[in-house]
């Protein structure tokens, strides 16, 4: 289980090779190139370069890890991905001569290897078709990285327990067990660690593709054992594991700190649970670490998932939103999991954060069927017709059926990474739900404009998140998990009118009309199709982020249509069964 004899000596030669932009280089051109590195050594939190900046150089990472943190549409700089020993960076900017794009610094201690502009020059100067060559993966990178994910997930994981009472032991055993199925992982603690050098940690790295670093347990007020310091240094991700009934609190490296010191690492909190999860306790822990994300462990299955997601290899299903024919989201599901394919984490918007939200609780498929028919089918949402002030209905109905369905389950209480999206009409954007009450948050996601009045909550207004992004695979693909399926039951959606008129006729030609056959569609369908449009184009950009995208054809289910349950339901499962069909069956990520 440990690691205890010396591994290999490291080698910068050997690492040389194996990075893709110089492993085509001749004997002549890798010799100059080995000449051109300068080596330096960077500790945490440094920065190597700024958004901005003038590319001048390219690096080598010869140990440690680097982030890269890129704007996000507010302005604030997130972490894009990590830099893992034996990979490059910078080396497109410095190519095409264009300013560094994010800005990247020291997760953790760090060894690089610099090529100067003057020294790339040299070697193009010498050897132009091998860096041709280079300049061409180089571009293949960059494009693989916009298209599927982003750089490189962690490497090397810290496991702090929270106390004395977590049986972190256990825990570090299934992980590492988890994370063999994608590479060899190595599962270091005080006794095979202490006492050795750097070089050391860096050989350890080198030899496997996953390294957990098991801390000891520390009590809140005394200092952290030397092992301790040690594995927060060699981590690229934080693992906190706490059992979810203890008294909630904040880890005391995270008291304190020195600025950028832990918290531009990914944190993962990971609640123990003994038997379910604990209503409430998800919601309580996640307010000690606000920017971790949240685990539930009931299981070894759930392990695995967390084990997926701490190294990119997850896949998440977003769920659009499309009135009635969303039943076909659970068709769909049912196809997935029958093909092997584990969900890890989920998001929606409008009724596929409803039906989301379902998969994310754990519901099987029998138990889906079931609650969704209820609450859709038997239990008529939209029948509290009100005098429309502010809407058609009054919404309570739908209120109680989510009440009913999900109970007083808050968003961090599902079993899996889940979020949903309303549209802030106080703010003007979309607004990403990761924690609250779970049915007001799905309420607010479907709040029709028109239809179902909004959702009043702190003196802002939200309606369905239809209005502005309808298909959210864009903040799925922030998460940075390794693959994205995605449902779009809106494309082909279209509204006709076999009249040409530009006024209604009166009243009793109406009553005409509507006992021989409807001519014009209703303002229910009106009003839904009318809160949808604006975000399709939008969402069509949006698909360019998945990896698989399903497109059930439900032209023929009107979008509020309940008694289509069943139809729609098969129609999504046998497309889904298709499309799987033909793209084969189900694949582990590289």
């Amino acid at each position: 289980m440990n690691e205890s004899a010396d591994p290999k000596p490291f080698d910068t030669s050997e690492l040389l090779r194996d990075v893709p932009l110089f492993r085509h280089l001749d004997a002549a051109a890798f010799a100059e190139l080995e000449g051109e590195l300068e080596w330096f050594a960077m500790p945490g939190g440094a920065v190597l370069f700024e958004f901005g900046d003038e590319s001048d150089a390219l690096y080598v990472l010869k140990s440690g890890s680097m982030g890269a943190f890129k704007p996000d549409a507010s302005g604030q700089f997130r972490l894009d991905g990590i830099v893992a020993a034996g990979e490059t960076v910078g080396e497109l900017g410095l190519i095409v001569d264009q300013p560094r794009s994010a800005t990247v610094r020291a997760l953790r201690d760090s060894e690089l290897l610099r090529l100067s502009r003057k020294g790339f020059l040299a070697l193009v100067h010498h050897h132009p078709d091998a860096m041709l060559q280079s300049a061409r993966l180089a571009v293949q990178r960059l494009i693989a990285r916009t298209v599927h994910r982003p750089l490189t997930a962690a490497r090397t994981f810290a496991i702090l327990p929270y106390d004395a009472g977590v049986d972190a032991r256990a825990f570090a055993v299934q992980l590492r067990e988890a994370l063999t199925r994608y590479g060899s992982c190595a599962l270091i603690d005080a006794k095979s660690g202490s006492g050795n050098t750097s070089a050391w940690f860096s050989a350890i790295e080198a030899r496997h593709r996953y390294v957990l670093y098991l801390a000891d347990a520390r009590m809140q007020g005394d200092a952290p054992s030397d092992w301790r310091e040690l594995c927060v240094r060699q981590a690229d991700s934080f693992v906190l594991p706490a059992n979810a009934d203890a008294p909630p609190g904040v880890w005391p490296e995270f008291v304190d700190a020195e600025p950028d010191r832990y918290m531009q690492r990914p944190a993962h909190l990971v609640l123990l649970n003994q038997g379910d999860i604990l209503l409430g306790r998800g919601r309580v822990w996640k307010a000690t670490h606000p920017d971790a994300q949240l685990h539930h462990v009931r299981r070894g299955d759930d392990v695995e998932r967390v084990a997926r997601l701490l190294i990119g290899r997850s896949i998440g299903l977003v769920l659009s939103g499309g009135g009635a024919r969303g039943f076909a989201h659970i068709g769909v599901v049912r196809a997935l999991r029958e093909a092997g394919m584990r969900i890890d984490s989920v998001g929606g918007t409008s009724i596929g954060a409803i039906i989301g939200a379902g998969v994310a609780a754990d519901w099987s498929d029998e138990e889906m069927l079931e609650k969704y028919r209820k609450a859709f089918v038997d239990g008529r949402p939209l029948r509290d017709y009100t005098f429309p002030f502010v809407s058609l209905f009054a919404g309570r109905r739908v209120a109680h059926l989510l009440r009913e369905a999900f109970g007083g389950r808050d968003i961090e209480d599902l079993a899996l990474p889940y979020y949903c999206v309303s549209a802030n009409l106080t703010a003007g954007q979309a607004h990403v739900h990761r924690s609250g009450p779970l049915w007001m948050w799905l309420r607010a996601s479907s709040a029709i404009p028109g239809i179902l009045p909004p959702v009043f909550h702190r003196s802002e207004v939200y309606v369905d998140g239809a209005v502005m992004n309808n298909l959210p695979t864009d903040i799925m693909r922030q998460q940075a998990v390794g693959e994205i399926v995605a449902v779009d039951i809106s494309a082909d959606d279209v509204l006709r009118a076999d009249v040409e008129e530009y006024a209604l006729p009166s009243s009793w030609r109406l009553l005409a009309e509507k006992l021989r056959k409807p001519r014009r569609p209703g303002i229910l369908s009106i009003l839904l199709r009318s809160g949808m449009v604006n975000a399709e184009a939008a969402s069509i950009e949006r698909r360019a982020y998945t990896n698989l995208l399903l497109a059930p054809p439900l032209a023929d289910i009107e979008l509020l249509d309940w008694h289509a349950y069943e139809r729609a339901i098969e129609a999504g499962y046998r497309h889904a069964c298709e499309v799987i069909g033909r793209a084969g069956a189900p694949r582990e990520l590289p």
